[in-house]
């Protein structure tokens, strides 16, 4: 079996492979005909963002039965073609709930008591002349024990946030999320409401659902106007969600009070985005999954994910569950990419 890694390999990763018996090859990767080049003859991969996992790659490489992405997110990767084409889609669910919570939580907290205000106006001497210089600043600041927070995708994170937000002091929790019951609610206190009462209601809305075609633009200029005017929004779960246009325009206009993002439409900005220069708007570099504890222990599990799969085990995340009928029907017509690749048929379920 090989084993393809795009970029360096993390960790022990290699070690892993190595004593499953898996040759490894590396290489970085810039373009679809590099990826297509690194995956050709791979078993399995490990692939990165950039660039993306197209139908066009995976077709060109009849070979592969698995790839892992990093972390939570598979948006990089085509999961209709992967799952018409056979391969299994994996990644590490879970793996970035502390992280991207706890990150969610200081975007919101940078807001509403005015960090970044406060920190660079200390820097330029703002102590020594506190009421001057300070006196634009403590106005804008703000409590969040009594107000209402919403959040937009209830799974892990979002539950994690709940837990976070909770402890503040806040006087409602509300939650939208289409695939999630009342019940769940329930166990952490949170109701859960439709995405137009929530966005009304809502004084604070953290979003934490994954990037699909339902949830590309769903925060839209329809649904910014329905928010509060003085609403502040964060988002650290994927750029497209929001839309970057709409934001600008909302926060230039008065519309909402401010917002903190982690992830945006196009990433990185480019320098002569309005986004990057909103005294109202907040951007962090895509960063809310990190910490080394983060970054060890997923880098295991996504090998982990390559070498189970192609040794007829479980792994730890399957994004397109799925694949399992497809390859079920080509094991008895057309093997293909899984002749000899060991049945998983009674380790994972659909």
């Amino acid at each position: 079996m090989k084993v393809a890694l795009q970029g360096r390999p993390r960790g022990t990763q290699r070690e892993l492979y190595e004593a499953a018996g898996m040759e490894v090859i590396v290489a970085g990767c810039r373009t679809e005909d590099d990826l297509i080049e690194l995956l050709r003859e791979a078993d399995g991969a490990q692939v990165g963002i950039l660039p993306l996992t197209s139908r066009r790659v995976l077709e060109a490489c009849p070979k592969l039965k698995v790839v892992s992405r990093f972390g939570v997110g598979v948006d990089s990767i085509d999961l209709n073609a992967a799952t018409e084409l056979g391969v299994m889609v994996c990644n590490v669910p879970g793996s970035n709930t502390t992280e991207v919570a706890d990150h969610a939580m200081a975007l919101l907290l940078s807001i509403t008591r005015g960090l970044y205000d406060s920190i660079r106006a200390t820097r330029d001497g703002a102590w020594a002349d506190r009421p001057r210089e300070l006196g634009a600043i403590t106005p804008q600041l703000r409590r969040l024990a009594g107000h209402t927070v919403g959040i937009i995708g209830f799974g892990n994170i979002g539950r994690a946030f709940a837990m976070r937000a909770r402890g503040f002091g806040v006087s409602r929790i509300l939650a939208y999320d289409p695939h999630v019951r009342q019940l769940a609610g329930d166990l952490y206190g949170v109701r859960l409401v439709t995405l137009p009462e929530l966005l009304a209601e809502a004084d604070f809305i953290s979003i934490h659902c994954s990037a699909t075609q339902e949830t590309r633009g769903l925060i839209d200029a329809a649904a910014l106007k329905r928010m509060k005017s003085t609403a502040l929004l964060v988002n650290t779960s994927r750029g497209p969600v929001v839309d970057g246009e709409a934001l600008a325009d909302a926060l230039e206009s008065g519309e909402i009070a401010a917002a903190a993002l982690d992830v945006t439409e196009v990433e990185p900005l480019p320098s002569d985005s309005r986004l990057l220069k909103l005294p109202n708007c907040y951007i962090t570099p895509h960063v809310a999954a990190m910490s080394p504890v983060f970054v060890a222990e997923t880098s295991v599990m996504q090998a982990e994910n390559v070498i189970r799969v192609l040794t007829g085990e479980k792994p730890h995340g399957l994004a397109n569950p799925e694949v399992i009928k497809t390859v079920a029907v080509m094991r008895d017509t057309a093997p293909g990419r899984w002749q000899g690749v060991p049945d998983f048929s009674t380790a994972l379920q659909v």
